[in-house]
């Protein structure tokens, strides 16, 4: 089924609604065209396009809810559907957390959609794999990559007359390059919405310069260290801090945002002065839709952290109303401030420290200081005076972000990644941070 303009699934929608005797219902009407390409060993491997559509409608009699899905949208499939969802709900238990689907809202729309996103085709893919297979042919390395697009719509409405339509599109673009011997490794990672701000000749050169830089690293004793982090070195690790900001998990004790004795930790400073971080829904370089697709309540522009200081938690429906707080929307997206610093401005302002490409294999140790372990990866550097002197070998790592970011030097210029560890769009920068904690060393490049 193609992609369906706002009449088309408005149309869907009010079917659905219409056919139902549930005390309450939702709909939520998806459609996607994903692309891909992969290589490896500079050779592509698989190059795919998947189209989907997809009707979710969650019912409700009382506190008992049910929902049913289906990917066929003839009367007779849509109606099965609904009826279905309803015996379901019958046969479900009281929810004793339920909350009634919302009024009437406001979605103000974000710029989600790029037509030449939404264009890319099979030699758009093809030429993205070239670039990189070729120059790094020319220079004597292997190349391993994945790229994908996306192009989407999204419509929401339930029983009380909500109504929402938005398309949306992205790609993501990941690179490693090794030597032929396997000595030096490097790699680069881009998000963006808009095709046109991506260039896969940059990207591809990146990790190709890592690749050849990194041959020949030496051994440095583990031991804390001022590191300059790069954006996604600096992403992997504070995703997990990111999704601690729910109310609930503070108020029960199980973020590093509980208090001691109950309660949670909104309006005390923790981090450095200079951590400023919000969500942003019609933020111009991660634009996500304009509501919350759980609960269907409108998104806002929510401060999190404002100039160190804990400025706001996320309250779900349930426990903003046990709590007597306002929910809205939980975020699509984070951003944290950063400066127009490029990441070889703070590595020149370095007189001794290590440069962290990336971060990898990262597990939580303890979840009340959100203490993380994991290893560095694909392009670790010894500074020197402001300059890169030479390539090190990989370590293992125990730092927290809460941690990390009290101590903080100087921050960079943020960039676009979708978040490995995160269900958000992030906006984050580069950073030199004091005291980062190396406790042993990796043979692993």
């Amino acid at each position: 089924m193609k992609n369906l303009n706002q009449d088309d699934a408005k149309r869907i929608c009010d079917k659905v609604l219409a056919l139902t005797s549930a005390d309450q219902c939702e709909v939520s009407l998806t459609g996607s065209r994903n692309g891909n390409i992969r290589y490896a060993r500079n050779a592509v491997s698989t190059a795919g396009l998947i189209e989907n559509t997809e009707l979710a409608i969650a019912v409700a009699f009382g506190n008992k809810q049910g929902i049913a899905t289906i990917n066929e949208f003839d009367d007779k499939s849509i109606e099965r559907a609904v009826r279905r969802a309803e015996e379901l709900a019958r046969l479900a238990p009281d929810n004793p957390e339920f909350m009634p689907t919302p009024s009437k809202q406001q979605y103000k729309a974000s710029e989600t959609f790029f037509q030449k996103t939404a264009d890319i085709d099979p030699e758009f893919r093809a030429q993205v794999a070239a670039y990189s297979i070729e120059n790094s042919r020319k220079n004597k390395l292997v190349a391993a990559g994945f790229f994908a697009d996306s192009a989407k719509f999204t419509a929401v409405a339930n029983s009380n007359g909500v109504f929402g339509f938005q398309r949306d599109t992205g790609l993501d673009f990941t690179i490693t390059v090794r030597t032929e011997d396997g000595r030096g490794s490097g790699w680069a990672k881009r998000s963006v919405g808009d095709a046109s701000k991506f260039d896969a000749r940059e990207a591809s050169n990146v990790a190709i310069e890592k690749a050849l830089r990194s041959v020949e690293a030496k051994a440095l004793e583990p031991g804390r260290y001022t590191v300059v982090l790069e954006p996604a070195a600096t992403s992997d690790i504070l995703a997990y801090m990111f999704n601690d900001f729910g109310a609930r998990e503070a108020d029960e004790g199980r973020s590093f945002l509980s208090k001691k004795g109950g309660g949670n930790r909104k309006g005390e400073k923790l981090f450095d002065q200079q951590v400023n971080v919000w969500s942003d829904p019609w933020d111009a370089n991660v634009a996500v839709l304009p509501w919350d697709g759980g609960s269907m309540l409108a998104r806002e522009r929510q401060d999190l952290i404002k100039n160190g200081r804990v400025q706001d938690l996320n309250y779900s429906m349930y426990w903003a109303k046990k709590q007597g707080q306002r929910a809205v929307g939980a975020p699509g997206n984070i951003i944290m401030a950063g400066t127009n610093k490029s990441t070889e401005e703070l590595i020149a302002n370095t007189k001794k420290g290590v440069l962290v490409t990336r971060t990898w294999y990262i597990r939580m140790v303890d979840p009340q200081s959100v203490l993380l372990t994991g290893l560095t990866r694909d392009g670790t550097f010894y500074i020197e005076n402001g300059k890169i002197k030479h390539p090190i070998k990989n370590f293992r790592f125990n730092e927290s972000p809460v941690s990390m970011l009290n101590n903080i030097d100087e921050l960079g210029r943020p960039e676009i990644l979708s978040g490995d560890e995160s269900p958000y769009q992030l906006l984050v920068p580069a950073m030199r941070v004091r005291d980062f904690n190396f406790t042993s060393l990796s043979d692993a490049v």
